[in-house]
């Protein structure tokens, strides 16, 4: 396994992220268990999960799952870089959602007894709350820090300008700021490359990239294709990217790469990616990616890849004469 520092930060995480989103709504406890243990044994040493995670068996169900995992084994906890999420709801209370102060010291709270640790090591906002002062928001991270129950913080879907304005009013603050943000980027969906990247190399964040493998479309004949790419919506997105996608599958199949490790190496190639998420729903989904940070991919490769799928071009020429 390779590691890579989070952004600005001297903080060490592995390129391929654990997420767990599957863990509980569409994996059971012990083959939960296994993914965790196969993970840090290739070496993975950073796993993200969020206080909502739970689909059908509730919200906080996830981070339950992974803090029954820490407590089967206490030296677990000091081997992983552990990041979880703020800001969904969590339940039908007015207050029990976004990122008001009081929200966030509660969440954390509930998010440190779930995951049965005393700390997270990455906070991160879960997506951008238009009604919370930013001061209200760095308030809130700051008060947590002091009190040793969170080390960093990140961001989460947020666009260009909001990693900007939290970082400016950090940096008036004599603070760190947003070291990361988690950001919906891959092949297909390469928008983040307009605003959000730019403004994360800009102010020193590790881009952490979540759907990678654009829900499935990317993975091709991966193991155990069960799950979101039998949905209805996603055999018409396939159907309809067809031509892409095969032409894709060639190139991997002339490299001697499945697809989908060609999809997560392809984005360990793109400047400002600290680590990208990978969700396996079962472990043999886990193992068939392992490699993608060993994979190299040359200028030629890069450009047929780009042929493929075409960049969105730089901003704001791509949209301004």
């Amino acid at each position: 396994m390779r590691y890579r520092r989070l952004g600005r930060s001297a903080l060490q995480v592995s390129a391929l992220c654990l997420g767990t989103m599957n863990f509980g709504p569409r994996t059971s406890a012990p083959e939960s268990f296994a993914i965790l243990n196969a993970a840090v044994g290739a070496g993975i040493n950073f796993v993200d999960t969020a206080n909502q995670y739970g689909g059908q068996l509730g919200v906080g169900t996830t981070e339950t799952i992974i803090g029954d995992w820490l407590a089967e084994d206490r030296s677990r906890r000091d081997k992983i870089v552990l990041a979880t999420k703020v800001h969904e709801p969590m339940s039908e209370d007015v207050n029990d959602r976004g990122l008001s102060a009081r929200h966030i010291q509660m969440a954390c709270d509930a998010s440190l007894k779930r995951l049965k640790t005393d700390h997270i090591d990455l906070y991160q906002m879960h997506h951008i709350d238009r009604a919370a002062p930013i001061e209200e928001i760095w308030q809130a991270m700051d008060h947590l820090r002091r009190q040793g129950k969170i080390t960093y913080v990140g961001s989460s879907n947020f666009p260009g300008w909001k990693i900007a304005q939290a970082n400016e009013k950090a940096i008036a603050a004599r603070q760190l700021g947003l070291i990361s943000e988690q950001s919906l980027y891959n092949l297909i969906e390469r928008r983040a490359e307009l605003e959000v990247i730019p403004a994360c190399r800009e102010y020193g964040l590790g881009v952490i990239t979540w759907s990678p493998l654009a829900g499935g479309l990317l993975a091709g004949d991966a193991p155990d294709q069960g799950g979101r790419r039998q949905s209805d919506d996603m055999k018409r997105a396939a159907s309809s990217r067809s031509a892409q996608l095969s032409q894709f599958a060639s190139l991997c199949l002339d490299l001697g790469q499945s697809t989908s490790v060609v999809a997560l190496a392809w984005l360990l190639h793109q400047d400002g990616v600290a680590s990208t998420i990978i969700g396996p729903r079962t472990k043999a989904q886990l193992t068939s990616v392992l490699q993608a940070p060993e994979v190299t991919l040359n200028a030629e490769v890069l450009a047929r890849i780009d042929a493929i799928f075409p960049a969105c071009g730089p901003a704001p020429e791509a949209y301004a004469w």
